[in-house]
């Protein structure tokens, strides 16, 4: 778009207009879509594991990327998004939605959204994840000269100003991202899981070290890197029945299990989520402590001092 152009659509939206009809309709069509975020949250979460491909290369932090696969992050969140929603193609954004061309632009800081010339004047939405906060941030704005700062990268790239940051229109600002569980185990705990040679046994590690959280699928196939890692999770020869000798069970998203996991005071696991816990028999030292019947004997979340002792198997309902 020539200079001329440009000054003539932005002659469109003064500064002084007040509202931005364009930006209410499109808010009220994603917001109508995902009224509490959790698609755009999957999305984003979807579009950082498929970067990380930890069950093929085992990796669960942004610092182990390359630096041109952190750039491709944006790319995937606009190509999830789309795939999320439905979104058309635009005519010359990335999205057409209610009919008004609207540009995904992703920033590993929040803010620091780069604006290419040829946005200049359309809505943006502007999207921010942190893997290490576990947060993630979504919202539209319209990229008026005014609100953005003067000069720019060798591709004329222009970020927010001040202004232009104080006008994005959240959508959603600082919004729960399901959690990577990996990044909250220590160092000496990540170290002694990777340290086994055989998948199984990572993944026996894994239930063993982060007992009490939610456990993703992507992190027992970033922990195992096989091809059919769930079934490392599972009994019949999976982590499920090679930690019931120590006590150990694994809840997963049966009914019958977020109810056990409600009544011990656990994490109620999710959808393809796992939540483990060593038990131990209740006995009088236990006091009121939160319990469960399994197998017609009443069991508790086990103390570091109690022993080990076999556990029921869990219904799988």
């Amino acid at each position: 778009m020539d200079g001329e152009a440009m000054s003539t659509q932005a002659a469109l939206w003064p500064v002084d207009e007040p509202g931005d009809p364009e930006l209410d309709v499109v808010a009220q069509q994603i917001l109508a879509a995902d009224p509490h975020g959790r698609r755009t949250a999957g999305a984003i979460r979807r579009s950082i594991d498929m970067l990380l491909d930890g069950q093929h290369t085992g990796r669960f932090r942004w610092d182990q990327l390359y630096k041109t696969e952190k750039a491709h992050l944006g790319t995937l969140i606009e190509i999830n998004m789309q795939r999320e929603f439905g979104f058309a193609d635009g005519l010359s954004m990335d999205y057409s939605i209610a009919g008004t061309d609207v540009d995904c632009k992703y920033s590993q800081t929040l803010g620091g959204w780069m604006v290419p010339p040829e946005a200049l004047v359309h809505l943006l939405l502007v999207v921010w994840a942190s893997d290490e906060e576990s947060r993630w941030s979504a919202g539209l704005v319209r990229a008026l000269p005014e609100r953005l700062n003067n000069g720019g990268n060798r591709d004329a790239k222009k970020t927010l100003n001040a202004a232009g940051r104080a006008a994005v229109r959240w959508l959603f600002h600082r919004a729960p991202l399901q959690e990577n569980m990996l990044l909250r185990l220590s160092e000496a705990d990540i170290k002694a899981i990777f340290s086994h040679r055989s998948g199984q046994r990572r993944v026996d590690d894994l239930f063993v070290r982060a007992q009490g959280r939610r456990i993703s699928r992507t992190v027992v196939a970033t922990v195992a890197m096989q091809e059919d890692y769930m079934k490392r999770v599972r009994y019949n020869g999976g982590s499920r029945s090679r930690l019931q000798p120590r006590g150990i069970v694994i809840l997963g998203h049966y009914s019958s299990h977020g109810r056990i996991a409600e009544a011990l005071g656990l994490p109620v696991p999710g959808p393809g989520e796992s939540v483990s816990a060593r038990l131990a028999a209740a006995g009088l030292r236990h006091g009121d402590a939160p319990r469960v019947e399994l197998g017609g004997q009443e069991w508790v979340v086990a103390r570091p001092d109690d022993p080990e002792e076999a556990v029921p198997k869990l219904p799988e309902t």
